[in-house]
C-alpha cells in the first residue's frame, strides 16, 4: 500500500528515456554520427556521403536527417573505371546502397532494346519444336540502336520504323552430314516481310499483302545505310539439322523492355558492391599494429614509426 501511495503521489519525478546522459538530444553517439556523415577523401576534395538518407531516421533524438536534392546533386558523381563493348565498370560516389540498387534494376528492366517477338514458321522439320525455336530466336541479341525505332502497340501496323524483319531458310540435303544452323543465317529483309498472307486473293492484280507495310526500304534510312542490321553475335547455335530436314521462317523484331520479357534486357547481369571503407576508432600500436597488418591479405595497412617519447 505504501508503494502504491507513493506511486500515485504528485511528488514523483517524471522523466523520459531520451533525457538519459547516454542519449543526448540534438546529437548522435559517435559511432552513429560517423556512420551518418562519413567523409571519403578524393584527391583534394572530401566527398561527404550518407549511408542513412531517409528522413526521420533520427527524429527521436532531434537530429535532422532529411534528404536534400541540392546536397545529393553536388556530391554525387559517376567515375567510369572500364568501358568495353562487352561490359562496363563504374563507381557511384555519394549515394546510398538502395539508390545504387535502383540503378541496377533500371539497367535490367527499364532500358529498351530490339528483340525478336514474332516468328512466322513456314516449314520446320527439325527436331526442335516450333515454340522452342521461337524462344531461342528471341534470345539472340540484335546489333542495332533501339533509339532509331519506335514502340509497336496493338493498334499499330508493322512498318520500317517499328519492326525489323529477318529471314531464315536452311536445309540439309539427303545423304549429307548434319549441319549446324547459327545466328548468321538470319538475313535482314530491309523491304519488310516476304510472306504473303493467306487472306490475299490469288487472282488479285494488286501487290500481294504481306505481314508488314513498309513505305520505304530500311536501307534508305541514314542510320542503316552503312551499318546493315544483323545479329550481334554470328555464332549462336539455333538448331542442328539432319539429312532431309529444313527450317524456313520469318522473324520480326520489335522494341521492348526487360520488365516485359528477359529477351529485351540489355545486360546479361548487373550487380554492385559496396565501396570498402575502414575506419579505426582508436589508435592501434605496438603488437596490435603488427597483428593487424599481418591479418590483412592485401596489405592495406602499414605501420608508422612515431619514434620514442
Amino acid at each position: 500500500m505504501a508503494g502504491q501511495e507513493e506511486e500515485r503521489g504528485d511528488t514523483k519525478k517524471k522523466f523520459s528515456i531520451f533525457d538519459l546522459p547516454d542519449v543526448p538530444m540534438g546529437q548522435l553517439p559517435d559511432h552513429l554520427q560517423l556512420h551518418r556523415t562519413r567523409v571519403l577523401c578524393n584527391n583534394d576534395a572530401p566527398i561527404h556521403t550518407e549511408s542513412v538518407q531517409y528522413s526521420g531516421a533520427y527524429a527521436t533524438v532531434g537530429v535532422d536527417n532529411s534528404l536534400r536534392f541540392d546536397h545529393f546533386r553536388n556530391n554525387f558523381r559517376v567515375e567510369v573505371v572500364r568501358l568495353t563493348e562487352e561490359d562496363m565498370e563504374f563507381d557511384m560516389v555519394g549515394i546510398d546502397a538502395a539508390i545504387a540498387n535502383a540503378f541496377r534494376r533500371i539497367l535490367i528492366a527499364e532500358l529498351p532494346t530490339m528483340a525478336i517477338e514474332k516468328v512466322l514458321i513456314a516449314n520446320n522439320t527439325s527436331v526442335v519444336q516450333d515454340e522452342v525455336l521461337a524462344h531461342r530466336l528471341g534470345l539472340i541479341p540484335i546489333g542495332v540502336d533501339p533509339r532509331h525505332f519506335e514502340y509497336l502497340s496493338e493498334n499499330d501496323q508493322p512498318n520500317e520504323r517499328n519492326t525489323i524483319v529477318f529471314k531464315l531458310h536452311v536445309s540439309c540435303k539427303r545423304g549429307s552430314p548434319r549441319i549446324t544452323v547459327k545466328s548468321d543465317e538470319l538475313k535482314w529483309l530491309p523491304n519488310g516481310s516476304e510472306l504473303v498472307k493467306e487472306s490475299t486473293p490469288s487472282d488479285s492484280a494488286s501487290k500481294p499483302e504481306t505481314y508488314t507495310s513498309f513505305s520505304c526500304s530500311q536501307e534508305t534510312i541514314p542510320e542503316f545505310a552503312k551499318n546493315p542490321i544483323a545479329p550481334k553475335y554470328p555464332d549462336i547455335i539455333i538448331a542442328k539439322l539432319g539429312p532431309g530436314q529444313e527450317i524456313e521462317l520469318e522473324a520480326h523484331a520489335v522494341k521492348g523492355k526487360g520488365k516485359t520479357h528477359a529477351k529485351w534486357s540489355p545486360v546479361a547481369t548487373a550487380w554492385y558492391r559496396m565501396f570498402p571503407e575502414v575506419v579505426l576508432l582508436e589508435e592501434v600500436e605496438d603488437d596490435l599494429a603488427e597483428e593487424l597488418k599481418s591479418k590483412c591479405p592485401v596489405d592495406v595497412f602499414d605501420i608508422e614509426d612515431l619514434g620514442k617519447g
